[in-house]
């Protein structure tokens, strides 16, 4: 997998921009990037994959997201994302953005949709079962404490020590548990412009891979930042713990502007 993955969000995580998207999503497969990400709430972005793809499909490791708490409503969200991607399997599905105890009692109590997510990796629909997590690194915790996921997904950011810290709850029990760990928000969802010290995004990308993840996902809004992701990307090199020491004070004061999740 590559450690740069092409995220939902961007011009991905809209209606109408058909040509827009099929030239990102095929532009990412020429520049060697094989994660791709996507989810039944992003708008027509997986309807966008099924429309690019094509034969390429086989070339890529593909990936959507459920939001349902019920099983029926997750297969239901299945059927509806495989058509939409004309797939017949995704590599990774995802249980998204599990905020709460209360959702958590939803998804693993009776009928609820982790039934879903076995179910259909028992038929070969799904070949790995993920988890993400945006609002509460506890929560996310006892989500991989308590399943046997593949993968989780989660915020990683300069921002995270000094607000609520995925970095430090979930990443130490997801390595003991041999997991796939995927980095989001490396951008802090686009809110760069409230640090205009810093002239380039590279320094948070570098932050983000210099963490002990498998990749990390990143949404464009066009075929120009993509190809900027990818250029840092290939020129990666990790950052000192003092270089991050150093980031993460300097963005300390503006961590909860930054990563606050509005529901």
């Amino acid at each position: 997998m590559t450690i740069l993955g092409l995220g939902g969000e961007g011009v991905l995580r809209t209606y109408g921009y058909e040509r827009e998207a099929y030239g990102l999503i095929n532009r990412a497969i020429d520049l060697g990037i094989n994660y791709f990400e996507s989810a039944r709430a992003y708008s027509g972005s997986e309807s966008y994959y099924g429309r690019s793809l094509r034969e390429r499909r086989q070339e890529i490791f593909l990936t959507s997201k459920s939001h349902a708490r019920k099983k029926k409503g997750a297969l239901l969200h299945l059927e509806d994302t495989l058509n939409n991607m004309k797939t017949d399997h995704l590599d990774l599905w995802q249980v998204h953005d599990v905020r709460t105890e209360k959702e958590m009692e939803e998804i693993f109590g009776l009928s609820g949709a982790i039934e879903a997510f076995v179910e259909a990796k028992k038929k070969g629909l799904v070949r790995f079962i993920g988890v993400t997590g945006h609002h509460d690194p506890l929560v996310t915790k006892r989500c991989v404490q308590g399943f046997e996921f593949d993968t989780v997904l989660i915020p990683v950011n300069p921002a995270e020590p000094a607000y609520k810290n995925y970095l430090t709850e979930v990443i130490p029990v997801a390595m003991k548990k041999g997991m796939g760990i995927i980095g989001m928000k490396v951008y802090f969802r686009g809110l760069t412009d409230k640090l205009p010290w810093f002239e380039t995004l590279e320094p948070f990308f570098r932050f983000a891979l210099s963490q002990p993840i498998t990749t990390a996902v990143i949404g464009c809004d066009d075929v120009e930042q993509l190809e900027e992701n990818v250029k840092l990307a290939a020129s990666f090199s990790p950052m000192t713990e003092t270089e991050a020491q150093k980031l993460i004070q300097n963005v300390s004061p503006f961590a909860r502007e930054l990563m606050y999740y509005k529901p």
